[in-house]
């Protein structure tokens, strides 16, 4: 059996999304021959920890954990208030003197990212483990992008075959200009994101519109590695549906992941009457803007907000909606944007109501597996039309179906892993 070490910062008890990824990785791929060691951060700034997801990581596998410096730690303690510079997008609410310049900083020191930081500490301990010799590949997860700078330092000090697994755009990323950046940082941004493309031995994402966003960069071998879900962690999933109609989103809601279109045609069913017996539910962070819609709706009565729960609690919420609300924000790569959490939505049987891109990726997918449809940002006209369908379907006693179970199988986590453990084989060989 070959031995791949993998590079990540969101680890367990890290939680959210992204850890979703590599712990598909670390489960799945010992199955496909490929033994694996992990390299990550101990006490990493995580937005969410999900200590119950320690429980995921298999025995065999060894975890190294070195220390990092951390710049949103540090500020954050400055500020007092347990609050960094947000990791990811910035929200819409005006930003102090202090933050402002935080900002200024995030965007043009700590390139390409605030994890940047863990980059030495990282090095240090890869050279160690790879100069054992045990080591036949280096895989490098992100975003954080700056895992992928480990792995090409790693690769030039080694010559170790080297996958970069980006599993979002780098200087296309949705938020990127969210931030204050020079035109000095933005053309260092973009080098490192050229040099990583270029000198990988292969680069996974997942979506083919990101693969294909990638290759137009760079020249390399390109393949695309799906979020997959846990097959496993359904099995125990109660899918009990409520007495009422609930319309359920996990995950987080950024002020650009504002779903309008839904708020504006829930306020106009609920006027005319036909959406009774209504509940609206958000798991995970929900931004002040989006709470300030909800509540400009006038829908702040039907809507149930919890900040964030287990990864379990999660699938099980999923499981027991009568209609599952995805969110993708508008930006130039949006036809990419498959969420993660997409694919535990149809693991969970239940159908999708989406906006964002009508002629994305996402909606390729449901449309795929006959799980639902994705409506244009302002199309509340369409998402009006699609819930008024769903409720009354669903009042009528034949509630509308998602996926069917046995159609996705190709999208589940083993299935993925062995796309990966596909990609170190031909990296490996070739090399």
């Amino acid at each position: 059996m070959r031995r791949v070490l993998l590079i990540a910062y969101y680890v367990p008890p890290a939680g959210g999304p992204a850890v979703q990824r590599i712990l598909q990785f670390i489960e799945h791929l010992p199955e496909a021959n490929w033994a694996v060691e992990v390299l990550t951060v101990n006490a990493g700034a995580y937005p969410n920890r999900d200590p119950s997801l320690l429980r995921a990581i298999p025995d065999t596998v060894r975890l190294h954990r070195t220390v990092a410096f951390d710049p949103l730690a540090v500020y954050a303690r400055l500020k007092g208030d347990g609050e960094g510079v947000p990791a990811g997008s910035l929200g819409d609410a005006p930003a102090s003197l202090l933050e402002r310049v935080a900002r200024w900083i995030r965007a043009n020191v700590f390139i390409p990212d605030a994890r940047v930081g863990w980059w030495p500490f990282a090095m240090l301990r890869g050279k160690q483990l790879l100069g054992s010799g045990r080591f036949d590949a280096i895989v490098t997860s992100g975003a954080p992008h700056s895992v992928h700078l480990i792995g090409r330092s790693l690769h030039r000090s080694t010559n170790i075959p080297w996958i970069a697994d980006l599993h979002d755009p780098w200087t296309d990323i949705s938020y990127y200009d969210e931030f204050p950046h020079t035109r000095w940082a933005q053309r260092v941004d973009a080098a490192f994101e050229h040099s990583v493309l270029t000198e990988a031995s292969g680069v996974t994402t997942v979506s083919p519109s990101w693969a294909d966003l990638f290759a137009g960069k760079a020249e390399n071998r390109y393949a695309v590695v799906e979020n997959g879900f846990d097959a496993a962690a359904f099995r125990n999933v109660d899918p009990s549906p409520s007495e009422d109609f609930v319309i359920a989103h996990v995950g987080k809601l950024y002020a650009s992941r504002n779903p309008v279109a839904v708020w504006e045609a829930l306020a106009a069913l609920r006027e005319d009457g036909r959406i009774p017996r209504l509940r609206v539910q958000l798991t995970g962070t929900v931004d002040p803007a989006v709470r300030r819609s909800i509540q400009q709706y006038g829908l702040s009565s039907i809507v149930d907000i919890e900040d964030f729960v287990p990864h379990h609690e999660a699938l099980r919420r999923m499981a027991q909606s009568t209609l599952l609300l995805l969110m993708i924000e508008s930006f130039a790569q949006a036809d990419g944007m498959i969420t993660s959490k997409l694919y535990e939505y149809l693991a969970s049987g239940r159908p999708v109501l989406g906006v964002g891109p009508a002629n994305g990726d996402a909606n390729a997918l449901l449309r795929e597996h006959d799980a639902g449809e994705i409506v244009a940002w302002n199309d509340s006209a369409r998402a009006k039309e699609g819930l008024a369908a769903h409720y009354a379907a669903w009042e009528a006693g034949d509630p509308r179906s998602g996926a069917a179970w046995e159609d996705i199988q190709q999208h589940n986590r083993v299935h993925q892993a062995e796309r990966l453990a596909r990609e170190l084989h031909v990296a490996t060989d070739t090399h």
